[in-house]
């Protein structure tokens, strides 16, 4: 999906395509995605922040940007960035998005958007009076086969939707010896798997019915010690019971800490005339339940609903995976950067300061012995 946007050139007279400039705040995983699908949308990445002076040149090299700064008030004073990725440590988002939104970039924001409510509350509303274009990547709901699950209970192919059910698991903190920034509070935040990866689940499950979580219960666990201790270590899994606006009853188990499980992120959504399954590790299928016999449905652009078939990049047969979805969200931001559309679905600073303050609830509700808490709208 490359984005061009063309802009009329009064000396010659003719119309031109623009290319993006896009800047790139931390150069580890995360910072490496988001280069790449800027570059597959057609964008030029034309800088990069180092966390020291010397180490400039290595993050410009770690991405591939142009050149590489020792700090981000020098890239905002010299690169002219039109969008700034912010792919720090936790607790430098809200800093690194100010500043960006303050010399009139657009953002595009790593989750959590921040680790409390006052700051994610405050980003969206800088990002609301400055008229930039903020989105946070909640990827996942850029494969196809969960567009075409929004696309049929939208239609009332469920019939009533009285319980949902899913989880996401990983293995990667399983070990008392695996270490990561994410384990230090103080740099990840107060919660760690919950916002991590919980996020992406509750973000799934609501774009996808259209129904919002408003009351839950939740329990969190630290299972293993780590390397380095803390006074309050971030949790290693979480249960959250939960019940929607609608009446719908839900549960979530999310874990860093599961052997075997690799990035195992599903959701069930049950319903009286059809039910539907969606699990990322296989996302070329979606499962469709119902009284009469059950289904598996391909993903094939030819026979899916419009909506999904806009994402679905390849062939049926040829699979699409994470990267894929990563490339979507980039390409849709960067069209709404340029005008030509807000495209549907789009998560924006608004979803991310949604993702925060159900993190907050799970983590009032579980430092209460999981008393019920009502989620912030």
């Amino acid at each position: 999906m490359t984005v061009t946007h063309l802009t009329h050139t009064a000396e010659s007279g003719r119309t031109e395509p623009r290319t993006l400039r896009i800047a790139v705040v931390g150069t580890g995983f995360m910072g490496r995605v988001h280069a790449e699908a800027a570059r597959r949308a057609g964008a030029e990445v034309v800088a990069a922040v180092a966390s020291t002076a010397d180490g400039a040149a290595d993050a410009a090299r770690a991405i591939g940007a142009e050149r590489g700064y020792a700090d981000l008030d020098a890239l905002l004073a010299e690169a002219r960035a039109d969008v700034v990725h912010v792919c720090t440590p936790n607790v430098r988002h809200a800093e690194a998005v100010d500043a960006a939104l303050a010399a009139g970039a657009h953002v595009i924001c790593e989750k959590p958007l921040a680790t409390g409510v006052a700051d994610a509350t405050a980003l969206a509303g800088a990002a609301e009076v400055t008229g930039r274009v903020a989105t946070v990547p909640f990827v996942y709901r850029f494969h196809p086969m969960v567009r075409e699950l929004r696309a049929r209970l939208a239609t009332g192919q469920a019939g009533v939707v009285s319980t949902v059910s899913g989880g996401y698991l990983q293995d990667w903190l399983s070990r008392p010896t695996d270490d990561d920034w994410r384990v230090d509070p103080a740099v990840g935040g107060p919660s760690r798997a919950f916002a991590d990866i919980g996020s992406h689940w509750c973000d799934l499950f609501e774009f996808v019915t259209g129904d919002r979580i408003h009351r839950l219960s939740a329990q969190t666990v630290a299972v293993q010690p780590r390397p380095r201790s803390w006074a309050t270590p971030t949790e290693d899994a979480a249960v959250v019971q939960f019940t929607t606006g609608s009446g719908v009853l839900g549960t979530v188990v999310v874990s860093q800490v599961a052997a075997g499980r690799k990035n195992r992120l599903h959701l069930e959504v049950s319903g009286t005339e059809a039910s539907f399954a969606f699990d990322q590790e296989d996302p070329e299928r979606l499962w469709v339940g119902g009284r009469r016999g059950n289904q598996v449905l391909l993903r094939d652009p030819e026979v899916l609903s419009p909506s999904a078939a806009r994402y679905a990049r390849l062939p049926a047969g040829h699979a699409q995976g994470y990267q894929d979805c990563f490339d979507a969200f980039v390409g849709d931001t960067y069209r709404a950067v340029l005008g030509e559309d807000l495209p549907d679905g789009l998560p924006t600073f608004a979803d991310g300061l949604r993702a925060v303050r159900i993190t907050d609830a799970v983590l009032t509700s579980a430092a209460s012995a999981g008393a019920w808490v009502e989620v912030e709208r």
